[in-house]
């Protein structure tokens, strides 16, 4: 691994960034004690390990707790700054609802019938879902109280300030569905919105200009650090642009095909603690070096 560090930096990298789901947790959720030594070695020697997930801050702080995470986490694909010591918000942005309206109308008249979710918005916020969202998945992002799966779309999911649009479609494909989404996009001039593709047949929208990448580039600045200095694990296309911005992107084994299409690197799966098999080598290597 070239082109990483500083001059006297005692590791290859500044920053370790991962996204959660698919790539730094296990399939049950839980980070091995391989991934967390490794990640202790990644701060041992000087460098900060960012994470940077879909995961909206007000669902995944049990998830940092659990393996002792320290210090500003990207969530919200890009949208949220959270730091976790505190438990605050330092930057956060919402959703212009009537745009997100109109592009779910653009998008529905051109594949029928979807079903929707909202994120509202804070740390106090959460998931509303149109009934049948969850209809044929496993969704393990939100914890989901069980009357919230009874709202419907046209009643109560756009009352409130949202972070973002969650839209399912019952029968198309992932594919598909991206491809009628940026036909829906490519139809106005200033849409005002991003659109996301991250996985289990289901697209989210964001605020214009917010991805992943925004948001570690937010945070990699903090700490003074450029891109250059940056390695980035992800799974699903919604992690691309953060991969892209790193000098040095990971797609773990169990990626998108897409993803790993444009990594420097293709880790072992996420159940075979393929980040920790990569920072380990990596930091191996600088040991080693003359």
């Amino acid at each position: 691994m070239t082109g990483f560090g500083r001059a006297g930096h005692p590791a290859p990298f500044a920053v370790v960034a991962t996204d959660l789901d698919g790539t730094l947790l296990r399939t049950d959720l839980t980070v091995s004690d391989r991934t967390r030594r490794a990640l202790a070695a990644v701060r041992g020697a000087g460098a900060r390990h960012v994470v940077v997930t879909g995961r909206p801050a007000s669902g995944c702080g049990p998830l940092l707790d659990a393996f002792g995470y320290q210090g500003i986490a990207v969530c919200g694909q890009g949208a949220q700054l959270y730091d976790a010591d505190a438990q605050r918000l330092l930057a956060t942005a919402t959703l212009d609802r009537g745009v997100a309206r109109d592009f779910v109308d653009r998008l529905a008249a051109i594949t029928g019938p979807l079903t929707l979710g909202v994120l509202t918005a804070g740390l106090d916020g959460g998931p509303l879902l149109s009934p049948g969202f969850l209809s044929g998945m496993e969704y393990e992002r939100y914890t989901i109280e069980s009357e919230r799966c009874t709202v419907t779309a046209d009643e109560l999911l756009w009352q409130g300030p949202i972070e973002k649009v969650l839209v399912r479609h019952p029968t198309l494909s992932d594919d598909e569905l991206a491809a009628a989404a940026e036909v829906a996009v490519a139809g106005v001039a200033d849409a005002g919105i991003a659109v996301i593709y991250s996985g289990e047949r289901m697209l989210e929208l964001l605020p214009a200009g917010i991805d992943k990448a925004v948001g570690l580039a937010a945070v990699a600045e903090r700490f003074g650090v450029g891109p250059a200095e940056v390695i980035a694990f992800g799974d699903m296309p919604n992690d691309i642009a953060m991969l892209e911005w790193a000098g040095y992107g990971v797609a773990m084994g169990n990626a998108h095909p897409s993803l790993k299409e444009i990594a420097d690197e293709v880790a072992p799966r996420n159940d075979e603690d393929g980040v920790a098999a990569v920072l380990e080598r990596t930091l191996a290597a600088e040991d080693s070096a003359p």
